[in-house]
């Protein structure tokens, strides 16, 4: 079976116990707002992930490895706002997205609910990232990410607090935070 038929069959599936008990989902005090994100995995034999490196001088998350997403406005759900981003951000065309599903959502300790919306793309699509929010794009190998030897723990103090966070290195580029623990989450659903 393939990794793409992998993760139709598991986001079909009941998360497995604990996922969404805490141990993953930041968590914040207060009023959440809706957010999604495309997990726009490109379709090839080794499949690989499309990821946005935001602007270094933006007011929040500047400079970080993030899916193209964003708030979800009135009147969208999840798929329809996260392919809005994706072609806000990089140009992809919503019409060459092939959804497999949504993995599981992820609230982040700045307040957001988001919900990951996993498509399927074409291979070597020319993308054009909008210079307004995204320094860069590049692919990155599924398995690579996806492989829990990659996923490296880590700890911080943020807002006076010690917080556990993960961290995935890919050639020389740091994919962390909510992005990471994403993909955590759907790895942990294909073991």
């Amino acid at each position: 079976m393939s990794l793409i038929e992998r993760i139709t069959l598991a986001l079909t599936a009941e998360p497995p116990h604990g996922l969404l008990a805490g141990d993953l989902i930041e968590g914040h005090d207060g009023e959440h707002r809706e957010a999604a994100v495309l997990v726009a995995i490109t379709d090839r034999p080794n499949p690989g992930l499309l990821l946005t490196q935001r602007r270094d001088d933006l007011r929040t998350h500047a400079g970080q490895i993030a899916f193209p997403g964003g708030r979800i406005d009135e009147g969208e759900d999840a798929v329809s706002a996260a392919l809005r981003e994706a072609q806000e951000e990089l140009g992809l065309n919503p019409a060459l997205a092939r959804l497999l599903g949504e993995a599981d959502p992820y609230c982040t300790v700045t307040g957001y609910w988001v919900t990951p919306v996993v498509a399927v793309v074409p291979a070597d699509l020319d993308l054009v990232p909008n210079p307004e929010e995204v320094s860069d794009w590049f692919e990155v190998p599924l398995d690579f990410v996806l492989d829990p030897a990659n996923q490296r723990q880590m700890t911080a103090d943020y807002q006076g607090r010690r917080r556990t966070y993960y961290r995935i290195d890919w050639q020389g580029r740091q994919i962390w935070g909510a992005t990471a623990a994403m993909l955590v989450n759907l790895s942990r659903r294909l073991a």
